[in-house]
């Protein structure tokens, strides 16, 4: 990719911080479904991301979603992708249109074939802990691998250095208080990627 690294901001509440994210030029925003501060309903998920351009994907991020949880979230936001649990899916119909993005958390054991593409992250979402940067690596290698948690402007360049990730996904590293996204934050993560990432991606 000729700007770098890929890059996703999560967990987005308000215009503001979807505005300083599409301005920062991400390659993806998330907006979360599951239980968290940073919850947000399906038809607020569409308006957030009504003015979103094309060329950004929206992320619907869930946590062993219901079947009426996905359906409702399909029908009235319409994402680009499906980002759970890798093992959420086995019980769910997934629209054929929509991507889907599986969670692999450090600690658990790993399938012999891994997906094209695949978020890692810790044992919890949205905590703030740093995930195992150097376990992240050996898959790394293996899979178009996007590295969340604990991520900030501060040691994002440093996860990418180690970890060599396909892209990175932050959300409480760039808050000015829980379930608040900080502007300037966002601006400066996306620039420290970017500029770690010229030297990292494959």
């Amino acid at each position: 990719m000729s700007e770098g690294i890929w890059v996703k901001v999560c967990g987005l509440t308000t215009p503001d911080a979807v505005a300083a994210a599409v301005d920062a030029g991400v390659n993806a925003v998330g907006f979360v479904f599951a239980e968290s501060k940073r919850r947000v309903g399906a038809l607020q998920a569409a308006e957030l991301a009504r003015d979103v351009p094309r060329n950004i994907l929206r992320v619907a991020v869930m946590l062993h979603p219901s079947q009426a949880e996905l359906d409702e979230v399909w029908s009235q936001f319409r994402p680009d992708v499906l980002q759970t649990d890798v093992d959420d899916f086995a019980a769910l119909r997934v629209p054929t249109e929509l991507r889907v993005t599986p969670v692999f958390r450090a600690g658990r054991e790993l399938p012999a074939t891994l997906p094209t593409r695949l978020l890692f992250e810790g044992p919890l979402s949205g905590t703030g802990e740093t995930t195992d940067w150097s376990a992240a690596a050996s898959l790394a290698v293996r899979t178009q691998l996007i590295l969340a948690g604990g991520l900030s402007p501060a040691n994002v360049a440093e996860a990418i250095s180690i970890a060599r990730p396909f892209g990175v996904d932050v959300s409480s590293g760039v808050e000015a208080r829980a379930g608040v996204k900080d502007p300037q934050k966002i601006y400066d993560f996306v620039r420290n990627a970017r500029a770690a990432g010229n030297g990292a991606v494959k």
